[in-house]
């Protein structure tokens, strides 16, 4: 039995919409906010977390890595039924922050999410269509309309992937993971790009764009040829560790490296159905916030232990603030040369 969940219903989840951003269609595992999600798998749970489902599944700068795909296991039916060779419509979350945009690809698996191969890429302007005249948040395209490659293997145990390396803000990987049946295949296999991974363990990390939107294009221009079949792939899965055929995971720019912020906590702690990180380094504490924590920013007022709507955001001189578990962050920096400004009823990093 499928659900359909009402964004005028979301009510608590409103917060978890409000940050960064995910597809809604095809439904992706364990959306709380997806369109026409079949029924969980015993034992799942919809990924409800701060910042979940919207979230990246791994930060250069705040660690918290999650596997390929967020979940490993998939829906027992499919989220949507495709025939090869036409057109399907991607839908991304209207809730969204796009962090200046970046580069989108969709890509297919046939091994439950080990190996996937490219069919269509957004690249430097995702979400955006153009490159922006300054930081933006505020998305011009949460929709996508591309024809599947015909010679697609009919399956019913495909899975469908969107993955984004943002433009601005911490280095970071999103991936969500539709399970999708395909009909009409004209091949039993096939080939495209093998999808890029990056600011992930393992992997190279992508610096941040800072108005360079070529920043890291050489490993999507330099991508392997990947084969994936309902019978297996012809490369190895990715792992923690750079298979032989990837790059060092190195900055792959040649500007000079950007100095970031540490920020003052890690991330917030993940559904006890996620993966352990990969990351071979020590845990980080899991922030505390409220009266007496000592991460209250001065914006949040001691008496009322700063309450704020879960997922708001609010300028803090040059950086901002993010209400987290009912209060607010501490401080993010915008970036070198950029200033928090406010936007109608949101804020964006723009040059100052």
């Amino acid at each position: 039995m499928k659900y359909f969940v009402l964004f005028s219903c979301l009510g608590a989840l409103a917060g978890l919409a409000a940050g960064h951003v995910s597809i809604i269609s095809p439904c992706p595992r364990y959306s709380p906010v997806g369109l026409n999600c079949p029924a969980l798998p015993a034992g799942q749970s919809l990924d409800i977390a701060e910042k979940a489902i919207n979230g990246p599944i791994s930060s250069v700068q705040l660690g918290g890595t999650m596997p390929l795909c967020r979940h490993t296991t998939p829906y027992a039916t499919p989220s949507a039924t495709w025939t090869a060779g036409q057109s399907v419509t991607i839908k991304f979350n209207p809730s969204a922050a796009i962090h200046s945009g970046g580069n989108c690809e969709f890509s297919m698996s046939y091994d439950n999410g080990k190996t996937f191969a490219v069919i269509h890429r957004e690249l430097r302007y995702c979400f955006l269509g153009s490159k922006p005249a300054s930081l933006t948040n505020t998305a011009t395209i949460l929709s996508y309309t591309f024809n599947l490659p015909a010679d697609l293997p009919s399956s019913d145990k495909a899975v469908f992937a969107w993955s984004w390396v943002n433009a601005s803000g911490n280095r970071e990987f999103y991936m969500n993971c539709a399970d999708v049946a395909i009909t009409g295949g004209s091949s039993k296999s096939f080939t495209g790009p093998q999808m890029v991974v990056a600011n992930y363990p393992g992997y190279p990390t992508i610096p941040e764009f800072n108005g360079n939107y070529e920043t890291g294009m050489e490993l999507y221009t330099g991508a392997k040829n990947i084969t994936v079949s309902p019978s297996g792939s012809n490369e190895l899965p990715p792992g923690p560790n750079p298979p032989p055929y990837a790059t060092p995971a190195a900055p792959v720019s040649s500007a000079p490296p950007v100095a970031y912020p540490t920020p003052a906590y890690s991330t917030l702690p993940m559904p006890a159905s996620y993966s352990s990180p990969v990351s071979s380094a020590p845990p980080m504490p899991t922030p505390t916030y409220g009266p007496g924590s000592g991460n209250i920013p001065h914006e949040a007022k001691a008496g009322d232990g700063g309450s704020c709507s879960p997922g708001a955001m609010q300028c803090s001189g040059a950086g901002y603030n993010v209400c987290v578990g009912g209060a607010w962050s501490p401080s993010y920096s915008c970036g070198s040369g950029t200033t928090c400004k406010s936007a109608g009823s949101g804020i964006y990093c723009g040059f100052a």
